[in-house]
């Protein structure tokens, strides 16, 4: 499934963007925090989400000479686009964690080296929660509405502090052992 093409259509289904746009959204405060996706993957998305009518592409003039092609969504790709959000899909395999895999090894280092391992994912998890409950805190000093955009950044904020949250809790539980 090429789900980069969903995201895209979710994007410029809000409202019209540029490529640039859409770069900047994947790097935005709600995207980065569970989706990434790099100039060359959105650029070649873009021209087959035209050649398949799920967008329009048309030249804007920004400024005095600069032209811009500014991507809208069609009536097909709107339509594909909410079908796609009423699929109920089972959850996907477990995604890959580095460092789970290391863990699953951890009988090769010495409990010292291990240790020091846990310590150190457990200050870059914390580092983590607490930026993106910062960000929480002050652009979501409430929840929003129902039915506005910004609760489903609201949501998907939330559930990367709670991700952060249970990584950390977990990693205790490993340091706890090792310091029995």
């Amino acid at each position: 499934m090429r789900n980069l093409k969903y995201a895209i259509l979710g994007l410029v289904n809000r409202e019209p963007k540029t490529g640039y746009d859409i770069k900047k959204s994947f790097e935005d405060r709600a995207l980065t925090n569970f989706w990434h996706a790099e100039h060359s993957q959105i650029y070649p998305e873009l021209a087959k989400l035209v050649k398949e009518g799920m967008l329009e592409c048309s030249t804007v003039i920004q400024g005095q000479k600069m032209e811009k092609k500014l991507y809208t969504i069609t009536k097909e790709g709107r339509r594909e686009f909410e079908e796609w959000l009423r699929d109920d899909v089972p959850i996907e395999r477990t995604h890959k964690d580095i460092f789970r895999l290391r863990t699953f090894f951890s009988d090769e280092l010495s409990p010292d080296d291990y240790l020091k391992l846990l310590n150190s994912q457990k200050e870059q998890h914390i580092a983590r929660r607490d930026y993106l409950a910062g960000i929480q805190k002050t652009v979501f000093p409430v929840i929003p509405d129902i039915g506005t955009a910004d609760l489903g950044d609201y949501m998907v904020l939330d559930g990367a502090v709670s991700r952060e949250a249970d990584y950390v809790e977990w990693l205790d539980r490993c340091i706890a052992i090792f310091e029995q």
